[in-house]
């Protein structure tokens, strides 16, 4: 890979990162509902997690599902209705006061899995697949240059999520930030549906 290349590719990293999609409008709620501190697992699930399915995709698997249309399609529904439900978790989600007991953010492997049901996702992990990598090596790089870019890119969104903690103390504009997120989480869907 020539550096035009590379850094053609992570230029495409970092605008598919940065933009808002579901990752990114979960911790943003997250940062804002959890602090900083608690959302670092979530974090490094989406940036890790969002890796090994490029790495998966990129050595094989991408071909076995291809070859399985039926599963492309539970995927499609479970994702669409997975979403949904997040965002229904996060419209309802109680003030930090009033917030149910064991309520926590995402976690870890949570995050990690998460990446196998977001639309959004997929689409990036296939385009950077399909546009740069041309063998193995081709594969670890987008690997590389995805989880060096993509973990800043959705700490920002955590980051904003918690510098709007302290204006979010106050439970109406908590409850109104939480749908306001679910609706923006939502409507990251929209393409994937209306396509």
């Amino acid at each position: 890979m020539t550096i035009q290349i590379a850094l053609a590719l992570t230029a495409f990293a970092f605008v598919t990162s940065i933009t808002p999609g579901p990752n990114n409008m979960m911790l943003m709620a997250s940062g804002a509902n959890f602090g900083l501190r608690r959302t670092i697992p979530h974090m490094l699930g989406v940036a890790l997690g969002f890796g090994a399915m490029i790495a998966l995709l990129g050595l094989g698997m991408d071909k076995v599902i291809a070859d399985h249309p039926r599963f492309m399609q539970v995927l499609y529904l479970s994702s669409i209705i997975y979403v949904f439900w997040l965002a229904w978790k996060i419209a309802t989600a109680a003030a930090p006061g009033g917030r149910a007991a064991g309520a926590a953010p995402m976690s870890f492997l949570q995050a990690c899995a998460f990446q196998w049901v977001n639309p959004k996702a997929w689409a990036m992990a296939l385009g950077a697949l399909s546009a740069y990598a041309t063998d193995r090596a081709g594969v670890a790089l987008v690997v590389v240059i995805f989880v060096l870019v993509n973990l800043p890119s959705v700490a920002v969104w955590a980051v904003m999520g918690q510098r709007l903690g302290s204006w979010l103390q106050n439970p109406g504009r908590l409850m109104l930030f939480n749908r306001a997120m679910a609706l923006l989480l939502v409507a990251s869907m929209l393409p994937v549906i209306l396509n």
